[in-house]
C-alpha cells in the first residue's frame, strides 16, 4: 500500500491524500513516487478511451474478423490520439504556432470557414486560436467565460474540418479551380 499526502495546504480545498493498493514492488520512496506518477496519468488514459468509444464509436463496428477489427481500431487510435493531443496542447502550449498541429490546408480552411471574433484578425494567430476555431465547428460557443474546449467539441469540429477538407480537395480535382 502507498500512502501519499500533498505537501503544503491550499486555502480553497482539502489536502489531497491518496491511499493506493498495488501489487507492484515498492521498495523505496523513489518506487512509490513512480507508482503515484503512473496513477496520476490514469485519467488521461480514461479520456483517451472515452474518445475512442464515444467519438469513434469503436464498439459499434460490424466487422466480423479479428484482423479487420484490429485495423479499424488502429486507425481509430490515431484519430483519438490526435483529438486528445490537440485538446491537451490547447491547454499546455496555447501560444505555439498553429503549424505544430495543423496542416497549411487546415489553417487556410479554418480562416475561410470560421470568422475571427473581435480584433484577433490583426494579431498573430496562435495554435489556441485555431484549435478554438475547430471547436467552434464542433459547437463550442467560445464565450469569454467558457472553459477551454473539451474533447467532444474538438472531435466534432475536427470531423467536420476533415470532411470539408476532403470535399475541397476533391472539388479542386473535379472542377479544376
Amino acid at each position: 500500500m502507498i500512502h501519499a499526502e500533498e505537501r503544503g495546504t491550499s486555502k480553497n480545498r482539502k489536502k489531497i491524500e491518496w491511499k493506493l493498493i498495488t501489487d507492484l514492488p515498492v521498495q523505496s520512496r523513489k518506487d512509490a513516487i513512480e507508482k503515484l506518477e503512473w496513477y496520476a496519468l490514469r485519467w488521461k488514459i480514461e479520456v483517451f478511451h472515452k474518445i475512442l468509444r464515444s467519438g469513434c464509436k469503436a464498439e459499434e463496428s460490424k466487422l466480423r474478423t479479428a484482423q479487420r477489427l484490429a485495423n479499424l481500431i488502429s486507425v481509430f487510435c490515431i484519430l483519438s490520439w490526435r483529438v486528445f493531443w490537440m485538446t491537451m496542447l490547447n491547454r499546455s502550449a496555447p501560444d505555439a504556432p498553429p503549424s505544430l498541429a495543423l496542416s497549411d490546408i487546415e489553417i487556410d480552411l479554418l480562416d475561410l470557414l470560421v470568422k475571427d471574433k473581435g480584433q484577433r484578425s490583426f494579431r498573430q494567430k496562435s495554435l489556441s486560436h485555431y484549435l478554438t476555431k475547430i471547436a467552434r465547428l464542433g459547437g463550442y460557443l467560445a464565450r469569454s467565460d467558457d472553459p477551454p474546449p473539451g474533447n467532444t467539441v474538438m472531435w466534432r469540429g475536427l470531423s467536420r474540418l476533415t470532411d470539408i477538407g476532403l470535399g475541397a480537395v476533391v472539388g479542386v480535382e473535379i472542377v479544376g479551380n
